[in-house]
């Protein structure tokens, strides 16, 4: 699974909220939205998210093996 919970602590210190990402970068809530619930995004999102952050990919996700994929 990938999770984006490395993405809110990046924000956070770059002092970029969500509000900004909607209006200052032209974000949709809808991508704002599949972010919160670890959805799929574009690499093209990705690549603008880091773009904005300044950041590198690790710093906006992470890999979390499933618990199913552990046991085979």
């Amino acid at each position: 699974m990938i999770s984006y919970g490395p993405l809110w602590e990046t924000m956070r210190r770059k002092d970029i909220s969500t509000y900004k990402l909607i209006n200052n970068y032209g974000f949709s809530k809808g991508t704002l939205d599949s972010l919160k619930h670890n959805r799929n995004i574009s690499t093209a999102t990705l690549s603008d998210i880091c773009k904005i952050l300044d950041c590198r990919v690790e710093d906006v996700l992470v890999y979390i093996p499933d618990i199913e994929e552990n046991s085979k």
